[in-house]
């Protein structure tokens, strides 16, 4: 009897709102956004469409482009891009 295999998490999708679009090109940082896997860039957006108040929702957006500008953190802690092929 072979082991099953968990199935995968399905987490639903969140959509790119416009204010964190409009960040993203101001700071020049589609490139790294869109170079961090599906699962990051998705949290990224439900932490900060969660925010209830407004200066929280900023303060969550203004993290995400410090990390990403670092590039070697996700959410506060350390993170190691995968090494890039070819």
């Amino acid at each position: 009897m072979t082991p099953r295999k968990a199935p995968a998490l399905r987490r639903p999708r969140n959509a790119m709102p416009v204010d964190v679009r409009r960040a993203l090109l101001a700071a020049g940082l589609v490139t790294e956004y869109r170079r961090r896997p599906p699962y990051q860039r998705n949290d990224y957006l439900g932490w900060i469409g969660r925010a209830k108040r407004p200066a929280t929702r900023q303060k969550r957006r203004q993290q995400m482009l410090e990390e990403l500008s670092r590039g070697h953190s996700y959410m506060k802690m350390s993170y190691r891009p995968a090494a890039r092929r070819g």
